[in-house]
């Protein structure tokens, strides 16, 4: 089987270029190894905040509108508190536009889109399937799943997560920096109504966010040390509610549990390319954000978006892994890529610092960009994107 592309990961990004891949008149193939499940009555704790670039991106590749809007909550408001009592706020009414974000869970976006997916002509799907080998050569890639079955693919598409198996065959090898912190993340529901509001406090030990849910609930996510996130994990549900109130200084009263907690590490990876003849990198195979700004799958869509743009508007007889023609994705990447990566990486550095001097000026800077209204602007607009 030959095929014009191949993406391995069939996550959000993988799935979301796949779809955008619809009228490229592109033979369109998807691997992915995990079997998508029926859909669970239950909340999921894995809670994403989509930009409206982002959404609109979703809209174009049919995905948005089979979403349940009544599990969907907009955010209208950013209320974020520096470790001194600095505030800086971000309102949509302010900036001109209906909403900041929309907070939703991973499984009910996943299983929008891979209802587009069943739908699509030029796609095959290959799932659930798992990869074997894979080999570059000058016309094509060549790739052996488990089961014996080869592909042969133009192009190849590592969409497959943070420990790209992809990214690994390609040589493309650079560790990640750890940043000794977990993410913890769980589901609550709030005594007090959260107004559409998304609340962050930087802390001296760590960075809370809570995202508001419709009914109003709320989607926690922490970002401490290895050994507190190892005691938050432990505690019975009641004391890990009071703590999660008490640290977000009781603004939506009391809290109880509706998903248990779990964790996951937190790292930065920085590539020195995202793509080699006949392949491309996106979304965590292609870069890793710490979730402080709740960009990275944002970042990824992009990463999707872009790529679709490269592929679409291509040459009629230009071979879709020509390097020339994934430089230009690459080219097109890069700046928001490293803009991302950096201004994340220098804000969790300076929050998670407890020089008094850096204290006093993390917060006078937090106070200070709230005061200034054309800045406050420019930062809110890029996060919309």
């Amino acid at each position: 089987m030959i095929f014009d592309v191949l993406i391995i990961g069939g996550g959000l990004v993988g799935a979301s270029l796949a779809a955008a891949l619809k009228p490229s008149g592109l033979s369109v193939a998807l691997v992915e190894a995990q079997p998508m499940t029926a859909s669970e009555q239950g909340w999921d704790s894995r809670i994403y905040a989509i930009s409206p670039g982002s959404a609109a991106f979703l809209r174009e590749c049919g995905a948005w509108q089979r979403l349940d809007m009544s599990r969907v909550q907009p955010i209208e408001q950013m209320r974020v508190f520096g470790d001194e009592g600095a505030e800086l706020d971000f309102s949509a009414y302010q900036l001109g536009t209906p909403e900041l974000a929309f907070i939703l869970e991973n499984r009910m976006l996943q299983q929008a889109l891979w209802q587009v997916l069943h739908q699509q002509d030029n796609l095959t799907l290959f799932h659930p399937a798992r990869c074997a080998s894979i080999e570059f050569n000058d016309d094509a890639a060549r790739l052996k799943l488990k089961d014996g079955r080869e592909i042969q693919a133009r192009m190849v598409v590592g969409a497959d997560g943070n420990d790209s198996w992809v990214r690994q065959q390609a040589g493309i090898t650079e560790p990640p920096t750890l940043y000794q912190q977990h993410g913890v993340v769980a589901n609550f529901s709030a005594e007090k109504p959260h107004r559409g509001t998304a609340f962050q406090w930087f802390q001296p030990d760590g960075i809370l966010a809570l995202l508001p849910l419709p009914q109003q609930q709320v989607s926690m996510v922490w970002s401490v040390s290895p050994d507190k996130s190892a005691i938050l994990l432990q505690l019975p549900h009641q004391e890990l509610c009071a703590q999660v109130a008490a640290s977000s200084m009781h603004t939506l009263g009391a809290l109880q549990m509706i998903t248990p907690p779990a964790a996951f590490p937190l790292r930065l990876l920085k590539l020195p390319q995202i793509i080699k003849p006949r392949l491309a990198l996106v979304g965590d195979a292609a870069h890793n954000v710490h979730p402080l700004a709740g960009q990275g799958v944002n970042l990824g869509f992009r990463d999707a978006r872009q790529l679709a743009q490269v592929l679409l508007q291509r040459g009629a007889q230009q071979d879709c892994g020509n390097i020339q023609l994934l430089r230009r994705y690459q080219r097109a990447r890069q700046e928001d890529i490293l803009s991302m990566l950096t201004t994340t990486d220098l804000l969790k550095k300076l929050f998670n610092n407890s020089n008094p001097l850096l204290r006093s000026a993390r917060n006078f800077g937090l106070a200070a960009t709230n005061r200034i209204a054309p800045l406050k602007k420019f930062l809110a607009r890029h996060a919309l994107n």
